[in-house]
């Protein structure tokens, strides 16, 4: 399984970035996929997650309403489109994937991983 997530880059507060995680067919259709970040000295925090199977999302409090998580099926890709971005949301950006329900949102449970994309809000 490989996830490659692309769009990361730095921005302005109050700008936005839509990033994007390639995946397969497969993993597309059968998984709790989704994004988590990482800033420095902090653990992975889960921030938008999809059970692909049913369209169910769930979102991290701090970006409700200013992030909004999406496939985009004729590309194969996994998207999240970032609104509103505030110098908090400065992090590493991984795609992230496991078999099964989102309900378990701890990083532990996610089998598979992408490189990372750098998003910086100034």
């Amino acid at each position: 399984v490989q996830l490659v997530e692309s769009g990361g880059g730095s921005v302005q507060a109050g700008g936005s970035l839509t990033l994007s995680c390639s995946v397969s067919e497969f993993e597309y259709r059968s998984n709790c996929m989704g994004w988590f970040r990482q800033a420095p000295g902090k653990e992975h925090e889960a921030v938008a997650l999809i059970y692909t199977p049913l369209g169910i999302r769930w979102y991290a409090d701090s970006v409700k309403g200013r992030f909004i998580i999406f496939p985009d099926k004729a590309k194969n890709t996994m998207e999240l489109q970032m609104n509103d971005l505030k110098p908090e949301d400065t992090a590493m950006y991984y795609c992230a994937a496991k078999r099964g329900a989102c309900s378990n949102r701890d990083q532990k449970q996610f089998s598979y991983w992408g490189q990372g994309t750098q998003v910086t809000v100034s």
